[in-house]
């Protein structure tokens, strides 16, 4: 059972970072770590595709979190 956890959490976290990524508008790897003038803030609002994209990446995140909760408590 570890193990699929294990092998669960790579998987989550992988598709993760990909989610992450795809959300970065108008740069690239340069400016989702270093910032720029993309122009976007917290409060600017999602619509389409970029929603959805957030929305998987909530999802994801929850489900990492509950996989990492999940492993640490079966592991006592």
């Amino acid at each position: 059972m570890d193990r699929a956890l294990q092998i669960v959490s790579i998987i989550i976290s992988i598709m993760l970072i990909i989610m992450i990524l795809l959300q970065v508008k108008g740069g690239g790897l340069g400016t989702a770590l270093f910032g720029g003038d993309s122009g976007g803030g917290i409060a600017r609002t999602r619509r389409g595709l970029e929603k959805t994209l957030f929305q998987i990446t909530i999802g994801l995140s929850v489900g990492f979190i509950a996989v990492a909760i999940l492993a640490v408590a079966l592991s006592r």
